[in-house]
């Protein structure tokens, strides 16, 4: 019986059912959304840098531990005093340069012969090798998105380059170019980024740490593992901060919306509240009764908030296809949580003010 009286109200008034409920399909897909754009954008990356091959990467001194920020101050000599160091097999020196044209992204300036030495080559989809100052390779994530094929001409920079190879995906970056004509274009002259090292074996990769530390003094020298697990949300700063911003938003959006329509449902049935309390239904039951029916309405847009997310996701890539959402069991589960929560705060003090209604004054009630 309870059930049907609980399904029986939500049709009630179906337009406020249905906002309520959109309501907290929004509430919920925008936290699931705001968590899987920044997990699965630095889980990509985290990827994307594990895929170059190198054991250890060196950078400039307070260097960030996001790679497209970190400028071109060191000498590219610094390479060979790197090679000469025991237990090294290939340092690749790379340039890297930000391009927001059409989205933020970084380039990566290379020399094909010790970036493949270190990465162990790209996987060519089309395509072939640098073979000038000014030819350009994509990955296919990039190719796709940019809509690029072999033989286009692509500008950047300021510069028309010759797209002569689609890679796959999962090299450090999604667009190179040759290190010696990025330094031209951006005035960085025998300069570069970062470079990669990698190891005779991996277990020399701590030694050769040192050996580093002692060549390079105050030279920002990390391990890749490191880097890896430095690719967390709570590690980048004021991400952390903006995910509970966006959530807080998204609960408040919910808890409110849920506030007005349960509190509108009290107003609207207080002589069928006065009904039910000279039938012999006293305040738990009535207080119940509400609560269970935000609850039922909660259920529906977390249920409908699951499918918009999925829904949300393969619009955002299919029109950004670089883009990469994470949506996780674990997100889904606390998302809904955290609807459920805010509904039940948000129901509280109207099913409050329904239970303390006098039976007598609701059955007048016009």
């Amino acid at each position: 019986m309870m059930g049907e009286l609980l399904v029986r109200n939500l049709f009630h008034r179906p337009v406020r059912t249905l906002i309520g409920v959109l309501a907290i399909a929004v509430e919920v897909s925008l936290v699931v959304l705001v968590v899987g754009l920044v997990t699965g954008l630095l889980a990509e990356t985290a990827k994307r840098i594990e895929g170059v091959g190198a054991d250890i990467v060196v950078q400039p001194p307070a260097a960030s531990i996001l790679l497209g920020f970190s400028g071109a101050p060191m000498p590219i000599k610094i390479a060979d005093k790197l090679k000469e160091l025991k237990y090294v097999q290939e340092v690749a020196p790379t340039l890297l340069q930000s391009n927001s044209a059409g989205g933020v992204e970084v380039i990566y300036g290379i020399d094909p012969e010790s970036f493949r030495s270190v990465s162990g080559g790209f996987v060519f989809l089309a395509g072939h090798d640098f073979e000038g100052p000014n030819d350009i390779l994509v990955d296919d994530w990039a190719a796709r998105a940019k809509k690029l094929k072999v033989g286009d001409t692509y500008s950047l920079f300021n510069n028309d380059w010759h797209v002569t190879g689609i890679v796959e995906h999962g090299k450090g970056a999604r667009v190179f170019v040759p290190i010696t004509t990025l330094q031209d274009l951006i005035g960085a002259h025998d300069k570069a980024s970062i470079f990669w090292i990698k190891c005779t074996r991996p277990e020399h990769t701590d030694d050769l740490m040192q050996d580093i530390g002692r060549a390079l003094p105050g030279y920002t020298v990390r391990p890749i593992k490191e880097m890896l697990s430095i690719y967390t949300s709570t590690n980048i700063p004021g991400l952390q901060i903006f995910i509970d911003a966006m959530i807080a938003l998204a609960v408040s959006i919910g808890l409110l919306v849920v506030f007005l329509t349960m509190y509108t449902t009290v107003i609207e049935r207080t002589r069928d509240i006065g009904v039910l309390k000279s039938l012999g239904a006293n305040s738990p039951f009535i207080v119940r009764t509400l609560l269970l029916e935000s609850a039922l309405l909660c259920l529906c847009g977390i249920a409908a908030g699951v499918g918009l997310s999925y829904a949300a996701r393969s619009v955002f890539v299919q029109i950004f296809p670089t883009l990469s959402i994470r949506i996780t069991a674990e997100w889904i589960v606390r998302a809904g949580v955290i609807a459920l929560v805010g509904t039940v705060v948000g129901a509280s003090y109207p099913a409050w003010v329904a239970s303390k209604k006098d039976a007598v004054e609701a059955l007048t009630f016009d």
